[in-house]
């Protein structure tokens, strides 16, 4: 979130009309180096605790919320505002939709961080009875591997690249109890 508020503070720099030009390729640069590597390691630790841990991914409406909201900010960051941020740092012009997405994106993160403490809704009807029991420890430790060597990878090859978290949620959904139910029923 605090790296959301900071490309949304590059923007409005950008937009007071004093020397744009760097605080948008500042901005590209935090969205580049930083937001995009950490936002992947962030949905990615968030989707193994869910599907590592007997929360699961589909007993609660509010991990289910958090899941879509997590997939559309993730994917409107990398395919909407990532590419808005290149065009404004390369032209060296900034334009209010990347501060009112860069805003979006961090009140998106608070609402989430709501939803965690507060757990507003009930389970999901096709919610079973008896809780899953947590994953095992190996899982946990390479949940903290993968991210990390993403990270490294991406960095080296130069743009973000969650080939092992990919792979790790992907076990976690094919393993998981709740979601071989729903498949079968």
């Amino acid at each position: 979130m605090s790296q959301a508020l900071a490309l949304f503070m590059l923007t409005l720099v950008a937009l007071s009309g004093e020397q744009p030009g760097p605080a948008m390729t500042m901005a590209k640069r935090l969205d580049t180096v930083l937001l995009a590597p950490m936002a992947n390691t962030a949905a990615f630790t968030g989707l193994l605790l869910a599907g590592a841990t007997a929360w699961g991914f589909f007993r609660h409406w509010w991990v289910l919320v958090k899941f879509g909201l997590t997939l559309v900010q993730l994917y409107a960051g990398i395919f909407l505002l990532s590419p808005a941020l290149t065009k404004a740092a390369a032209t060296g012009s900034p334009v209010w939709p990347q501060a009112a997405g860069a805003a979006l994106m961090a009140s998106g993160l608070a609402f989430q961080v709501w939803i965690s403490v507060a757990k507003p809704w009930s389970r999901t009807p096709w919610s079973a009875a008896a809780k899953p029991r947590p994953a095992p420890t190996w899982v946990f430790t390479a949940g903290l591997a993968a991210p990390i060597a993403d990270t490294a990878a991406g960095l080296a090859v130069g743009y973000p690249m969650p080939a092992l978290s990919l792979l790790m949620l992907v076990v976690l959904l094919v393993r998981r109890p709740e979601t071989r139910l729903l498949r079968a029923g």
